[in-house]
């Protein structure tokens, strides 16, 4: 299974919790470090992002928190926390998937890694199974206006 996949299916279940689907996954040398999906409601905790807590996680495991060589897979266009957290994490590639045309930091808004005040930016790859992470977030958000 790949790294998208297994972020896929984070995203799922953080769906199946109430939390908007997005989930999030760090590799290094092709090993998994870490997978997490949105835990805001459940934690009660607006700095829970499933790219925060992968990163945390990832960071914990391999005992610093520079993630050298470690890439980021994540079924959205990270926010401009995520974005900055990615950046101090010194992230090397990122991969995600649906643009987030109002809450995305990357490819939008304020396109934080092409600042200036940016120390470090990822190789950033968009659009990866993009038609499949916006069906999953279009579908979630339906089902909530029912």
């Amino acid at each position: 299974m790949t790294p998208m996949e297994r972020a896929f299916e984070a995203a799922k279940q953080a769906a199946e919790r109430g939390e908007v689907p997005v989930g999030a996954v760090i590799t290094r040398n092709g090993e998994i470090l870490s997978i997490a999906g949105n835990r805001i409601l459940m934690d009660r905790d607006p700095t829970a992002h499933a790219e925060i807590l992968a990163l945390r996680e990832a960071a914990h495991k391999i005992g610093s928190e520079r993630l050298i060589g470690c890439d980021l897979h994540v079924t959205l266009e990270p926010c401009a926390m995520c974005a900055g957290a990615i950046s101090l994490a010194r992230i090397r590639r990122l991969y995600y998937g649906a643009p987030d045309v109002k809450g995305g930091a990357v490819d939008h808004g304020p396109r934080f890694f092409s600042q200036p005040t940016c120390h470090h930016a990822p190789e950033v790859y968009g659009g990866i199974r993009e038609t499949e992470a916006a069906e999953l977030l279009r579908g979630f958000f339906a089902e909530r206006r029912g």
